[in-house]
């Protein structure tokens, strides 16, 4: 509540939709509802299966289902405000909610992008390193990696949260986004340490997802070279099938956030500029479930066997 000394302003007003049709609004209210509702269910499926399945007690699924519950907290984060807004007329949101939202869509955004990162870590020991692999990947140093992913992201959205609402709010009030992000936020601050907030929040962000990044690339660069020294064609489809359902939404991940954040500067509409940012915020989370169901055979099949199970112990 201190954060409310810093600003005269009480509230700010969401204008990401207001340029939009009216007529449109029901729309993509309605589509995005349903990848929403979409997305919450295949996380919770991927869940249930992995607690019910002992043979899926593994740290890949183990880091799949953290994965998991920080992909559904990030859209609630989001996206239950962002439906509200598409269907009402008066778009505020008060300064201490602006804030909850930027810090807990940075923590569960940092995290979702760690634990992609300790997954590639454990695809590149199983591969690279299969005869340590229980070692390296004990039950205890899964639940240490799964721990320092979320303690990630909680530091890097206490920093970010802290030093943009520490700034003076002068208004106007309007954020040209549907949720409270930083560099919007960023043009409705005034003061002469605006710019250095700005260069060291996006130092912060940049080093932690660019970090990320490079830690996954050399992850990869040393399971393709183990994967292309195995001899038979077979063994080599097998090993690089346990890993291509990350390799993909990893690419999804980091494809969608370059698109937006490094797109070139120039003017851009406000409508673009929108839609482009649902589709990390709606349509990134909506296809994680629908590639890691489709793409890992074990899981599908794990799946399927409980999704049968269920049927027949409620039948009988």
């Amino acid at each position: 509540m201190a954060w409310l000394n810093y600003s005269s302003v009480s509230e700010f007003i969401l204008i990401g939709f207001s340029t939009f049709p009216q007529q449109l609004l029901p729309v993509f209210f309605l589509l995005f509802l349903l990848m929403y509702l979409f997305t919450l269910l295949g996380n919770l499926l991927i869940m249930a299966t992995i607690w019910s399945e002992h043979s899926l007690h593994t740290p890949m699924y183990l880091f799949l289902c953290a994965l998991s519950i920080s992909e559904i907290l990030y859209t609630l984060a989001i996206i239950p405000r962002m439906l509200a807004d598409l269907l009402s007329t008066h778009r505020s949101i008060a300064f201490l909610a602006c804030a909850s939202q930027m810090f807990f869509s940075f923590t569960f955004g940092f995290t979702h992008s760690f634990l992609l990162t300790v997954m590639g870590y454990d695809r590149y020991v199983a591969i690279c390193h299969p005869l340590r692999y229980n070692v390296l990947m004990s039950p205890r140093g899964c639940a240490f990696l799964v721990a320092w992913s979320w303690a990630g992201g909680l530091a890097v959205a206490l920093v970010v949260t802290t030093s943009i609402f520490h700034l003076t709010f002068c208004g106007p009030n309007e954020i040209q986004h549907f949720l409270c992000h930083v560099p919007p936020l960023l043009k409705l601050a005034c003061g002469g340490n605006v710019p250095i907030v700005a260069l060291g929040v996006g130092l912060v962000c940049i080093t932690a997802l660019l970090g990320c990044f490079l830690l996954i690339l050399l992850s990869y660069a040393f399971i393709v070279a183990a994967i292309l020294k195995i001899p038979s064609a077979e063994g080599r489809h097998k090993a690089f099938s346990t890993c291509a359902s990350h390799l993909i939404v990893v690419i999804v991940h980091y494809g969608f956030a370059s698109v937006i954040y490094l797109k070139p500067k120039g003017p851009h509409s406000q409508e673009g500029d929108t839609l482009m940012a649902t589709t990390y915020t709606v349509l990134t989370p909506f296809l994680s479930p629908i590639i890691f169901s489709l793409r890992n055979k074990e899981l599908k099949n794990a799946m399927k066997k409980t999704f049968l199970r269920k049927f027949y112990s409620s039948s009988t």
